[in-house]
């Protein structure tokens, strides 16, 4: 049996979580589990995933990071792959992982996420968010840059080791935004960050709302004041949950 089981934390995810579920069911070798973490939908978020098979729990606490603690917690493989509702992955996912993570020196991982939309893809968008992932550390945490540090964001796919998360205390529950980066600052005392040379496609619903610039701008700006120590709290206002 697999050793990955697949945590996703919803809220109102009824346009993109069947398409999700849908692309889990075919993967060789299966996850272990499925688990949807969530935070209270009220469309058919719920149901749609009930119907695919997942197991479902009621978030105890709304929030990213608390709904994936959460299912951490009852999760029983020995890797934990945190996935967004509105990310697709490949059919191999978690062959792709189980090898990544055979590596002892490599403490967690994420993959190149292209954001698209039903008409388009968003290449400048995607290209940014992937350089992203290593000038990020190298401007901001260059010691811990060389010392294997990447940066992972929601749309990424991480993963890791049950062990090493449960260690380091897990998502913290009060970051509305970075919680994945967050993480990957405690990982990186366990071994490398690895970004895996494979592409999971994620929803542009961001973009689309906000246009090309907008959310470049805001994606930017984000991410240099998180690196130069301004809250997540204080940043979340600028990044609005898009449906």
């Amino acid at each position: 049996m697999s050793s990955v089981s697949i945590i996703i934390p919803t809220l109102n995810e009824q346009k993109c979580l069947e398409r999700t579920l849908r692309h889990l069911s075919i993967l060789v070798p299966p996850a272990r589990e499925v688990l949807v973490v969530d935070g209270g939908s009220s469309d058919e978020t719920v149901a749609i995933a009930q119907q695919a098979g997942a197991s479902v729990l009621v978030a105890k606490q709304r929030g990213r990071a608390a709904q994936m603690n959460q299912g951490a917690e009852v999760a029983t493989g020995e890797i934990l792959c945190f996935l967004h509702a509105d990310t697709l992955v490949p059919d191999d996912l978690v062959a792709i992982i189980e090898q990544t993570l055979a590596d002892k020196t490599v403490a967690a991982g994420g993959f190149i996420s292209l954001m698209t939309g039903d008409k388009t893809t968003r290449w400048g968008v995607s290209l940014h968010n992937f350089v992203k992932s290593y000038y990020a550390p190298l401007l901001f945490r260059p010691h811990l840059f060389f010392q294997g540090l990447r940066l992972l964001f929601g749309d990424q796919v991480m993963f890791v080791r049950r062990a090493n998360f449960c260690e380091c205390g897990g998502f913290d529950s009060n970051l509305p935004i970075m919680e994945e980066a967050d993480l990957c600052l405690k990982q990186v005392q366990r071994g490398r960050i690895r970004l895996v040379n494979r592409i999971v496609q994620s929803s542009d619903r961001r973009v689309a709302h906000w246009g090309f610039l907008k959310a470049t701008v805001i994606y930017l700006c984000v991410g240099f004041l998180w690196g130069l120590g301004v809250s997540p709290q204080y940043l979340k206002q600028f990044y609005e949950d898009v449906r």
